[in-house]
This record gives structure tokens, sequence and C-alpha cells, in this order.
């Protein structure tokens, strides 16, 4: 994917990082857990509020708690995809054969310093709606948007 500008990241010496946040096993607790931990372990900036989405591709599951956050951290791109995915294994994820099956939570990087780095967000509502929201309530104006 080529990228392209989501939104102009203030110059800072922190990478500002939008997270897509999913979950549908006990997505609450969930959710609430993973909040705690990025606030401890990250600069939690910002956060959308949480919208209940019906699931895509594999239908025999329960809908999905979406959200999106804004955090900061001095962590390269790659070595923050890492420790999300960390995150993930602490909140009990399972990698199944079903790729788009239930999981306990799913943490995304959309944007990296303001570039767009997940075409999910051009292609999912259940991706898109938090990830507007929360750059409108950020103060951070969208500059690319889907047609």
């Amino acid at each position: 994917m080529s990228q392209s500008r989501l939104y102009a990241h203030p110059d800072t010496s922190l990478h500002e990082c939008v997270i897509s946040l999913g979950s549908n096993i006990e997505p609450e607790r969930h959710a609430a857990e993973a909040l705690a931990i990025l606030g401890q372990e990250c600069e939690l900036v910002a956060r959308s509020r949480e919208i209940v989405t019906t699931p895509v591709g594999y239908q025999e599951q329960p809908n999905f708690l979406n959200a999106a956050l804004l955090v900061r951290t001095r962590l390269s791109m790659v070595d923050f995809r890492d420790y999300l995915k960390s995150v993930e294994d602490r909140l009990g994820r399972v990698r199944g054969p079903i790729k788009s099956g239930p999981r306990t939570m799913d943490l995304d990087i959309v944007a990296w310093d303001g570039e767009l780095v997940d075409e999910g967000y051009l292609d999912h509502d259940y991706v898109r709606v938090p990830v507007d929201e929360l750059l409108a309530n950020s103060g951070r104006t969208p500059t690319s948007q889907k047609c």
C-alpha cells in the first residue's frame, strides 16, 4: 500500500500512532484491560467511543466492540507493532486457523505519524468511524477520506 497522509502530525520527538481496537470475547473487560495497559506503558492521548459492529468474514461469532486510540511512543513502528502483539498475547489472544475469527483483543496500527498504513481504514466502517471520531475529537483534521 502506498502511504497517504491521514492527518497532520504535530512536530514532536515522540511517534504518534492511531490504533484500531477490536474484541468479541468478553469485549468490555478486554477493552478496559487494553486501555489500562496502554495507559500505563504508553502515552495515551485520546480515544474514541466504543461501537458495536457485526463480524466481517466469518459470521458464526459474537458482534465486535471496536474503538480507536491515539498514543505516543518512542518505539519504532516495527517495535511498536511487536509490542501491540505482545499486549494481545497478554490479554489471551489465540491466533487460530480462522483469521477473522473470535478474539479477546486485536490491536492494529492504522496511522503512524499521520501516515495511513492500514487499508482497513479505507475498507471498513468498524475502523474508519472510530478513527474519524478520534481525529476530530483530538484536534487532528483528517486529510484523507473514503470517497
